[in-house]
């Protein structure tokens, strides 16, 4: 699930960057109400089967495409499907819809599904808030919210801690029917300002306006290929520095996805005629993301340059033109690591990894550069230093302890100053003005909607309490879960490593091997998969199932080391870890093979696909969400070729045999009892291309020896990779997902 908008840099931020560059899967993860549940029933699988027994499926023409690739005669029968314009696929597409849409409309209980899943997303969600002073001297605070019946959530601005909110960008009322996002938002460095991004039906495909904070208005300033802008105000308020993406046809066909730059605009100048002041002459993946010091003078530029690598640039704008391409000084570079920049008026803070895969934190004096200079504040621990903020006296830091947060609090000289003790096993989150002295913290968990507190840092006097959370903002008031579980398990991967589990469950949950279990997983991109409020987890627990959700090597959880294990030609870990935690639910005796689901979308489509392709005795039933699964061509479509650092190049004869080796599309093979499967897209999916889904449902329908287990496809449109995805739209999409899956596994709908 996407977090809140990029406001900051810092490396539990930054996942935010990670989840629009990768193939991180934005579809609803939900946020959740105290629902009715009917009594659950669980019928024996063998009982319980969708269109009769019979494979109803569409049939797909096949065709004799065969390649040698790297001297491997390679089969690629439905290539054809990659082509989105053509009629044949639009008319498949459409077949293979109506035959999704009329085996799904058959459950007897999807509709009361729906409305329970409804019910869990309109709980809503609510940001941590961004502060800035005015120029009056006041604080001002922006943070969005959604809960209700809103389709997309409300930016709202408040005046004064304790102030009321007053609507900034109401993005539900932007369309009739919901699906225009608001994608991004930075507030000038006084409040009065805001700029702020837009798209339309899940494309991301961002354009940047500026709106008066006091009027509600926007101004006529309007930047077209902003798509997951970075912003950086100036002091005056009178112009921003901003990534933006080449405009279609000054680059060739299919580059304007590339060569992100970095610009400077002047209000009321037209944008067009904006100074590029970084980027030039880079790669074409490099991604370079903008930031500045509190007063303005210290310009720095941090440059994505894949999940494992990045350098930071910056320059002094106190000398010379501020638009100009030239004075840029760099930091850090030529190092296999990451490096987040945090810049403050006197020094700037760097969180690295660079021989540190649980992080660092350094001080960098900007007169004094380079590395040997760079003074270590927080030393690397047994936890990862999974994000920073830092205030006026003060380091508040999130640390990740086995896949959930603890925050610690630090002097700005690396003193601790204890700890800030959080709810329940969870995730969290800190925000904080540079000058401030207070922060701010957002929560949630399995079982808990999320929720803000504030923390009082100013001094206090000797045997005064220490601080502590106090309530800000919440939803979900009257959500309660009482009568559900968590628990963490462990499983022993095919290699000895230890993955840890978190198993959601009705308390009392028997472990006799009967219980319809999902079991979710992601692994890729250093991306964390933390405890958070779950549509689609709390309704499946509701009704009867239990959740697993697997920590697998590909991510961050666990630092560095555990991301670079779980990449390029050690991907085949990830599938690894994800059987095992599947075998080990079974040996555990809380489910069997015939009640066992499996769940991922994006990168996590993949690692489903590559799981029932693997071992497709060991699950009952797959969702494949938004998937890659064609892994000898994903390089070519939307903008995978930035993930290229992460999954390795199919053009390279070494990275094309281990990709080969796992690829889903390839490991297709006819006369197979495969477990049924709905894959899943959507037409305006500006990172995993449709192709993927399509020709693994085809290739799957062909070769499923068991007809009474069903290969269906859904396509949606209006729709992208999941960012911006009105509630309405996530209600129908949970409740086909969830009532295919849970029919499945031998849930009574």
């Amino acid at each position: 699930m996407l977090r809140a908008p990029i406001v900051v840099l810092g490396r539990g931020r930054l996942a935010a960057l990670a989840a629009f560059l990768g193939a991180a899967c934005a579809a609803a993860c939900g946020e959740p109400a105290a629902i009715a549940v009917p009594p659950v029933t669980v019928a024996s699988p063998s009982q319980v089967r969708l269109g009769g027994g019979a494979d109803e499926s569409p049939r797909t023409k096949k065709g004799d495409l065969v390649e040698t690739l790297h001297g491997v005669r390679v089969a690629d029968p439905y290539r054809w499907l990659e082509d989105a314009d053509s009629a044949d696929v639009r008319a498949w597409t459409d077949q293979q819809n109506a035959h999704t849409r009329k085996v799904l409309d058959a459950l007897a209980g999807r509709e009361a599904l729906r409305g329970q899943v409804k019910d869990l997303l309109q709980i809503g969600y609510v940001s941590s808030p961004s502060v800035r002073t005015t120029k009056a001297g006041t604080l001002r605070y922006f943070h969005t919210k959604r809960e209700g019946a809103q389709n997309q959530p409300t930016l709202y601005v408040r005046d004064g801690v304790s102030g009321k909110d007053k609507v900034l960008v109401d993005a539900s009322s932007l369309s009739e029917d919901g699906t225009t996002a608001l994608d991004w938002w930075f507030a000038s460095r006084d409040g009065a300002l805001l700029a702020w991004g837009r798209s339309e039906s899940g494309s991301e495909e961002s354009t940047l306006y500026v709106r008066d904070v006091g009027t509600g208005k926007d101004l006529p300033d309007k930047i077209e290929h902003t798509r997951h802008a970075s912003v950086a105000w100036l002091p005056d308020g009178k112009s921003f520095y901003y990534s933006r993406y080449p405009e279609a046809g000054s680059v060739p066909p299919g580059d304007e996805k590339y060569f992100s730059k970095i610009f400077l605009h002047v209000l009321g100048q037209d944008p067009k005629t904006d100074k590029m002041v970084f980027g030039d002459g880079r790669e074409k993946t490099d991604t370079p993301i903008v930031v500045i010091s509190p007063d303005g003078r210290w310009l720095v530029v941090r440059v994505h340059m894949g999940w494992d690598k990045s350098e930071v640039w910056m320059k002094d704008l106190s000398k010379g033109d501020p638009g100009a391409t030239t004075g840029w000084i760099a930091v850090a570079k030529d190092a296999a690591a990451v490096f987040e920049p945090i810049p403050r008026n006197d020094r700037l803070f760097i969180q690295t990894n660079d021989g540190a895969p649980r992080y660092k934190l350094y001080a960098v004096e900007y007169e004094k550069p380079e590395r040997a200079a760079w003074k270590e504040i927080l030393p690397e621990g047994q936890d990862v230093l999974d994000d920073v903020t830092i205030l006026k006296n003060e380091i508040v830091t999130t640390y990740m302890h086995e896949a959930a947060t603890r925050i610690e609090r630090f002097g700005l000289d690396g003193k601790t100053h204890g700890a800030v003790a959080l709810p329940s096993i969870g995730t969290a989150s800190v925000s904080g003005a540079w000058d401030g002295e207070e922060a701010f913290v957002s929560f949630t968990s399995y079982v808990v909607p999320a929720q803000v507190h504030r923390v009082d840092l100013r001094p206090r006097a000797p045997g005064v309490p220490a601080a502590k959370l106090e309530p800000w903002e919440k939803v979900g008031a009257k959500f309660q879960a009482n009568d559900i579980e968590v628990e963490r398990l462990y499983a022993v991967s095919k290699d000895g490593t230890r993955v840890p589990m978190f198993v959601i469950a009705k308390k009392g949950m028997k472990r006799d091997g009967t219980n319809p279990t999902i079991l979710y997983g992601y692994g890729g991109f250093n991306v964390n998969q933390t405890p958070g409020f779950s549509a689609r987890a709390l309704a499946s627990v509701n009704r009867g199932a239990v959740w697993v959700t697997a920590i697998l090597r590909g991510g961050g959880e666990l630092g560095e080391d555990w991301h670079k294990a779980g990449m390029l030609e050690k991907k085949q870990n990830v599938f690894d870890d994800f059987v095992a935690c599947a075998e080990t639910v079974v040996n555990e005796k809380i489910t069997s093979p015939e009640r066992l689901g499996i769940i991922g979308g994006s990168n996590g489509g993949l690692l489903v696909a590559a799981a029932v392709t693997q071992r497709p005795e060991l699950f009952r039933a797959g969702l494949s969400l938004v998937p890659l699964t064609d892994m000898l061509r994903y390089h070519r479509f939307r903008i995978a070729k930035l993930w290229v650092p992460e999954y390795g190049d199919p053009e390279k004869a070494a990275d094309f045999k281990f990709l080969h080796a796992y690829s889903p599309y390839h490991r297709v093979r006819d006369g197979q009892r495969y477990p049924s499967m709905l894959f899943t897209t959507a037409e305006s999916d500006s990172r995993v291309d449709p192709m993927h889904a399509r020709k693994m449902a085809a290739r799957m329908q062909a070769a499923q020896e068991d007809p009474s287990r069903p290969i269906l496809i859904r396509v949606e449109t209006k729709a992208g990779h999941g960012a911006g995805k009105p509630v309405s739209k996530l209600a129908d999409e949970l409740a086909d997902e969830l009532s295919f899956l849970l029919h499945e596994l031998g849930v009574t709908l």
